[in-house]
């Protein structure tokens, strides 16, 4: 029997181990070890979930104790499964692994997608932060739109008690408030439920699909950081940045997700220079030659400018795309620099002990602050930053309404960005005609 440790970060991992290993007699799954996401390490895999095979569940490491507890259980395979770490890191962990006696698996799409019973219309990425999401909405919106019942499921994000977010569906901001979802939670569920589109996720896939196809036409998948999609695409349309260019080939499993594409979008040409946008598709010529690219811009519109002219302003940004996925600043930060007088306050003087973990850990970070919230604890600091800023006012740029979640001593105004078609044909309409083709 194989022994086997799987590496992930609460998401991929968790699904690898149900699709592949969980009732595989010749696997024994020694431990996940975990990274990225703080806390995801301070607790058990549960037996409920493990199965009959694993009676106590299965321990959650760090993953900075792989090298040890590879030789200390004689584990034979380390699997990786997380996302949005460069090719080097990649083969980093693989080092570590081989020299400590194992050997190192990536499983891939064929091994872990779900088939559906509905055509599943899948979103993308080959960076975090392309715009992934907003494009998700953007289709779910048009679908229905187009007279077909649509639910959304989106990538895992189970970082509270997992037996509890097995299966879990979202048709109400009350049920977000119900599950106690973390920030990072409602900054992806909270647009889809305000644009009306039912949200499903959890940690066992296979029965979210059972219940997301449920009296429904299509499945639109919102995709997770850069990660290829759990259930079968129909369609997989795939989401580069324009402002990076030159992050095609450079991620994973982005690469590998790019030269799946059945429809690339080149987002933000609007925020772009021409000459990145022109290098861009070259590079998407050679590596994808034949799949159909179309332009997106993504606008950003401010609810009250007025209210941060000549104001000092702390910008907070969205999470994930400002700490793992690179970006020194999102659209909150260029929204500001437009607004006359506004003068930007950056929230490092001010950050409470988790927040100036996350700038220490993260140094590419420029003056704005990454809307994070994994936990309670976390959520608190970042109100605590927020209050004891030197900030008159609040520019949020994040997907959600923070003034909703309560705790904020300073006004704040959000910066709205959405998807925005910028060249024919569309993606909706080279979506609606490949959906058509497939019956």
């Amino acid at each position: 029997m194989k022994r086997i440790v799987i590496c992930g970060a609460a998401g991929r991992d968790f699904h690898v181990f149900h699709t592949v290993y969980r009732d595989d007699p010749g696997s024994h799954v020694v431990a996940f070890t975990a990274t990225q996401i703080p806390g995801i390490d301070a607790r058990r895999y549960p037996a409920a979930l493990a199965g009959a095979r694993y009676p106590d569940g299965i321990a959650i490491v760090p993953e900075t104790e792989l090298d040890a507890l590879v030789r200390r259980e004689a584990v034979d395979v380390v699997v990786f499964a997380y996302s949005d770490v460069t090719h080097a890191h990649v083969m980093h962990l693989a080092s570590r692994a081989l020299a400590a006696g194992a050997d190192f698996v990536l499983a891939g799409p064929r091994a872990t997608m779900l088939h559906a019973t509905k055509p599943v219309v899948a979103v993308s990425a080959v960076r975090t932060g392309c715009g992934k999401s907003q494009t998700a909405r953007h289709l779910a919106a048009a679908l229905k739109a187009s007279g077909r019942r649509v639910a959304v499921v989106r990538h895992p994000m189970p970082y509270g008690h997992l037996v509890r977010q097995r299966v879990q569906a979202f048709h109400a901001l009350a049920d977000l408030d119900a599950a106690q979802c973390t920030l990072e939670e409602r900054e992806e569920y909270e647009p889809h439920l305000q644009a009306g589109h039912a949200v499903y996720a959890g940690v066992d896939y296979a029965r979210v699909l059972e219940a997301a196809e449920r009296d429904v036409d299509v499945i639109v998948w919102d995709g997770g950081n850069n990660d290829f999609p759990f259930f079968a695409p129909t369609v997989h349309v795939v989401v580069c940045d324009a402002l990076r260019p030159d992050q095609l080939a450079t991620h994973h499993p982005g690469e590998a997700v790019l030269r799946m594409a059945d429809v690339v979008v080149v987002n933000k040409v609007d925020a772009a220079p021409p000459a990145n946008v022109e290098r861009l598709e070259r590079a998407l010529a050679q590596l994808v030659p034949g799949v159909p690219v179309v332009r997106a811009a993504s606008p950003v519109r401010v609810d009250d400018a007025r209210a941060l002219t000549g104001r000092r302003v702390l910008v907070v940004e969205d999470g994930p795309t400002i700490t793992h996925g690179g970006m020194p600043h999102g659209a909150g930060l260029a929204a500001l620099r437009a607004i006359d007088g506004a003068q930007i306050v950056d929230p490092r003087a001010s950050a409470a002990p988790s927040i100036a973990a996350a700038y220490a850990q993260y140094p590419h970070i420029g003056p704005v602050l990454p809307a994070l919230g994994y936990g309670a604890a976390q959520l608190d600091d970042l109100r605590a930053t927020v209050n004891a800023s030197a900030a008159d006012v609040v520019l949020a740029a994040t997907p959600i309404d923070l003034a909703r979640l309560g705790g904020f001593a300073k006004p704040i105004v959000r910066a709205r960005y959405a998807y925005a078609d910028a060249g024919a044909p569309t993606l909706a309409e080279l979506v609606r005609q490949r959906l058509d083709a497939c019956g």
